[in-house]
This record gives C-alpha cells, sequence and structure tokens, in this order.
C-alpha cells in the first residue's frame, strides 16, 4: 500500500491553511529556488504538504513563478496527490463571483515558462490530452457538495500569459472557443505535475466577469479583492473536508505511469548532468539505467 500524502498549492489570497503540528522547513531543489518553503504537518491524520506559489506576501508574479522547483519540491516530500487553488475570472454569465470550478480541460496561451523537466540530452513525452485526475476532481466536488459552496465540474480554462488581463476582444475570442474561464498559473503547473507523476487537480476560485461582461468597466478592484478574501475562507473549509475524507492509501490514477513510456532519448545518449536533476521527478523509471 502506498500511502496518500496530499498537496496543496495556494493561489492569490491562500497563503496559509491550518495544519496540525505544522512546520514551514525549506526544500533544496536542482531546479532552482520554490515560491517558499513548504509547510508540512497533518489534517485528521493525513499527512499534507502546502506550497504558496506566489510565496508569503505574494512575491513572484505569475511568469516569475518557478514552476519546476515547486513541482520537485513537492515530489520530494512525497506528495501523491495534488490540488491546485487558483484565483481566476469568468467567461459564463452562469459561473459569477463566488463559483468554484472543478476544469477539466486546458488551453496553454502562455509563452515565457520553462514547461517541461525533459529537454536536450534527456526527451520526454507524456501523455496530457486529459489533464486533469477523475479520481481527485470526484473527492474534490465531494467535499464542496459537503460544504454546500457553489461549484461546476468540468470546464476549459484558458491559462494565459499575464500579468496585464485580458483585452475585450481576446475575452471575446476565448469565449467563442467554447473556454468557461482564464487564469494565469495552472499551466506549465499540471504539466509538470504530469511529468513528475503526481496526481493533479485544479480547483479554480471564480473572482470576477472577465472583460466581456458588458459592465466589466463598473466592477471595482476593492470589489474583486472582497470576494477573493471570501473565495478564501471558502477554500480552507473545502480543504478541511477533503482531508478529512480523503483515502489514507492512495487511489491510482494516470499521472502515476505516465513516464513509463515517455523517455525517448536513448540510455547511452543522456545527458549526466540532466538525469542527476530528475533524479526525484523520473527516479523511478531512470534508477538502475
Amino acid at each position: 500500500m502506498v500511502k496518500s500524502v496530499l498537496g496543496i498549492i495556494g493561489g492569490s489570497g491562500v497563503y496559509d491553511i491550518a495544519i496540525d503540528d505544522a512546520r514551514w522547513s525549506h526544500v533544496a531543489s536542482p531546479w532552482g529556488e520554490a515560491s517558499d518553503q513548504v509547510r508540512r504537518g497533518q489534517i485528521y491524520g493525513l499527512d499534507v504538504v502546502f506550497l504558496p506559489r506566489h510565496g508569503r506576501g505574494h512575491v513572484f508574479s505569475p511568469s516569475s513563478i518557478n514552476y519546476r522547483a515547486n513541482i520537485d519540491v513537492l515530489k520530494r516530500c512525497g506528495v501523491t496527490d495534488l490540488f491546485s487553488l487558483s484565483a481566476v475570472g469568468s467567461l459564463r454569465a452562469e459561473l459569477p463571483p463566488g463559483t468554484f470550478v472543478l476544469p477539466n480541460q486546458f488551453i496553454d496561451k502562455t509563452y515565457k515558462r520553462e514547461t517541461s523537466f525533459f529537454g536536450t540530452g534527456c526527451v520526454a513525452h507524456v501523455p496530457f490530452a486529459e489533464p486533469v485526475s477523475v479520481e481527485l476532481a470526484s473527492l474534490a466536488e465531494a467535499a464542496l457538495n459537503a460544504e454546500n459552496i457553489a461549484h461546476q465540474r468540468g470546464g476549459t480554462l484558458v491559462v494565459m500569459e499575464g500579468p496585464q488581463f485580458s483585452t475585450r476582444a481576446e475575452s471575446e475570442l476565448h469565449r467563442a472557443w467554447g473556454a468557461d474561464l482564464i487564469g494565469m498559473t495552472a499551466l506549465p503547473e499540471a504539466k509538470l505535475a504530469r511529468e513528475a507523476e503526481i496526481n493533479y487537480c485544479t480547483v479554480a476560485m471564480v473572482t470576477d466577469l472577465d472583460a466581456w461582461a458588458p459592465d466589466h468597466d463598473a466592477v471595482d478592484v476593492g470589489q474583486v479583492v472582497r470576494t477573493m478574501k471570501a473565495n478564501v475562507e471558502l477554500a480552507k473549509r473545502f480543504v478541511l473536508r477533503l482531508a478529512q475524507s480523503f483515502p489514507r492509501a492512495h487511489v491510482t490514477g494516470a499521472a502515476d505511469r505516465a513516464l513509463d513510456h515517455a523517455i525517448m532519448t536513448a540510455p547511452e545518449k543522456r545527458d549526466p548532468q540532466l538525469m542527476a536533476k530528475l533524479d526525484a521527478v523520473a527516479g523511478r523509471v531512470i534508477s538502475g539505467l
């Protein structure tokens, strides 16, 4: 039996959560510095590892986050299942501020970020058609239902570079694509989690309607901040409920064996320095090679 270790990445406004016997600790990564220290402990006896994506005090913009170090550090902490809490804008009137959404698809519009642990010296291609763990989404949905938090399961999240918000033309284009949400941080986070064989689920918290909305200009920043603060309190309730009912034995998902046939580079052509950096992320498949 593999013991579950629940990972939580906190987005905007979520810089800490209640964890028993918690301690902040630095975890070194060959990919550089993570956004912050990790906070480790237990909730209802379940091992939990928390990492604030932007750092405490919101230090890092979406483009400057070291996503590779963040995922590598969580892997080194033994995380088996990862929930990403993210503030997003809504592209649909039926998804108003205060709604939580469990998107099952992403559209990647980022362009400044390192999107893979692999590259020259060790090339790998992981399956990513279904980027979100069905098992984790079901557990998240049950927790949201139990807490009576307004939510929708399923939807498409566009991930843009930022840090500026969308133009009205971009917002209308994303709606025409059939997308439901717009955010800035789920990618490459989800891609890297898949490469690290960590099951992943985004919990997207709507703070505002995007630029498509006719009255968008009338929405003041103060209202957005108030909605975000309310969402944070709901998110903390969600995490507690999720941990209470989370399986203590890890439930195998699509990510667990994502690297089985992914590495293309012949063993004799692999870069030793890159292979050393992959010790945590890909250790299951490269050990003994």
